[in-house]
């Protein structure tokens, strides 16, 4: 088991660096009871979840050390007053240098934990992307959700035509890659204590 990657401790608020292929929160039965949040609590008891990132994404994860820090982070997070980057790698040559993906999800019931496009039924769903270079057949993205949707990133990606390399729900050939190229790279919020704009890093191990 890896120590810890912390990014920032102090009253309220502790920052991690998330390592890909570790459940943020226990999955369902015993062999997926090892996760983040029971790591964190082994070394800080009073540690209490705010937000999740896949399984598979690595990257910056926040957690309240108080009742009322762990409030007052909900609150932005459902008000979508949190800023999040995101770096991924995608299958083939983005065109264009800019854009922004309007697209509604789902779950797909019969396919869960998978989520899907669906005009009818989905929720607004909303995902900004820059092409950051382009490299053997594939596109370095920096990615900025302004929603929080399910698997957002990685479904928005794929429906661009783009799917995340390595990526074991939405691409093909996942297992010719040592990982899924998604990573939390920063996280912007208001301190619980003062309400003071702080950004977070973890460095793109990619």
């Amino acid at each position: 088991m890896d120590p810890l990657d912390v990014i920032h401790e102090d009253a309220e608020l502790l920052l991690v660096n998330k390592p890909c292929g570790l459940l943020s929160v226990p999955g369902k039965g015993p062999e997926l009871a090892d996760c983040l949040i029971t790591r964190i609590q082994a070394v800080f008891p009073t540690a209490l979840l705010v937000h999740r990132l896949d399984r598979d994404t690595s990257g910056v994860m926040v957690f309240a050390l108080t009742k009322s820090a762990q409030r007052h982070l909900g609150l932005q997070f459902e008000r979508r007053h949190t800023k999040k980057t995101y770096m991924a790698v995608v299958h083939g040559k983005v065109e264009g240098k800019t854009g922004e993906i309007h697209l509604p999800m789902i779950v797909d019931w019969p396919n869960r934990p998978l989520q899907h496009i669906n005009f009818e039924h989905g929720k607004h769903a909303v995902t900004q992307w820059r092409r950051a270079a382009v490299k053997d057949g594939t596109t370095r993205m920096r990615l900025y959700p302004h929603t929080g949707r399910s698997h957002q990133l990685r479904v928005h990606m794929r429906a661009m035509g783009h799917p995340i390399v390595g990526d074991p729900f939405y691409s093909d050939n996942a297992d010719d890659y040592p990982r899924m190229m998604l990573h939390a790279e920063s996280l912007k919020l208001r301190h619980p204590q003062g309400g003071k704009a702080v950004e977070f890093k973890a460095k793109v191990p990619f």
